[in-house]
């Protein structure tokens, strides 16, 4: 789990494909000091394993879902990508419930810079726009975000200026695409409310308040 708070920028050194999956090399002035081989480390806000690490670097796999749903397949040699090492139990709880499972590809339609802050208007499928709502928090590229506003299949983040310099944000433009990751707990409420879920699931609201979680 994490939080949507990175801690580092890292460099991609190579990314070899492996049939459908694929090997990603990573430089970063991250310390790592306490990583682990087989420790979770979010890298543009998708969960990867750590099978390698040098003081400066780090490998992990990359498996074809991975791919299918987020941008990492597209990374070249020298592009910079967000890194967050996960949460501990000790660790100050900042930004939101992160999982890094990438959810899928948001374009960047609109970029404006507003009293030093940058605005982004950034367009999804309707299947991610339902779990979007306006003042709800949202991970873009694994930066933990407030959504200002909704429209139809788009909605609108601020980021500071302390975020755009920390993170590779400050980098995007219109046209570029980015990870979404949607707030899971809006995803649990989908599920629990839908109707055709209800049988699946085996949870309803009537067994909810039959057994005193709700009145």
């Amino acid at each position: 789990m994490f939080t949507g708070l990175v801690q580092g920028i890292g460099t991609v050194l190579r990314l070899s494909r492996r049939g459908e999956d694929a090997l990603l090399e990573i430089e970063t002035d991250m310390n790592l000091e306490d990583v682990r081989i087989g420790d979770s480390i979010a890298v543009n806000g998708a969960c990867l394993t750590a099978t390698s690490y040098s003081r400066r670097s780090f490998t992990a796999d990359v498996s074809a879902e991975t791919l299918s749903r987020t941008d990492l397949g597209f990374l070249q040699p020298g592009q910079r990508v967000n890194l967050e090492k996960s949460l501990r139990l000790t660790d100050f709880m900042g930004g939101h419930i992160v999982l890094g499972h990438v959810d899928g590809l948001g374009k960047i339609v609109e970029r404006s810079v507003k009293s030093g802050s940058i605005i982004f208007r950034i367009e999804v499928e309707p299947e991610l726009s339902r779990y979007i709502v306006s003042k709800g928090s949202v991970a873009v590229d694994g930066v933990s975000l407030t959504v200002n506003r909704c429209e139809e299949n788009v909605f609108y983040v601020n980021m500071i200026s302390h975020t755009a310099e920390r993170t590779t944000l400050g980098f995007k433009k219109k046209g570029d695409w980015v990870n979404i990751e949607t707030d899971i707990l809006g995803k649990y409420v989908d599920r629990l409310l839908n109707p055709e879920q209800k049988k699946e699931s085996g949870v309803s609201m009537e067994l909810l308040m039959k057994q005193g979680f709700m009145k």
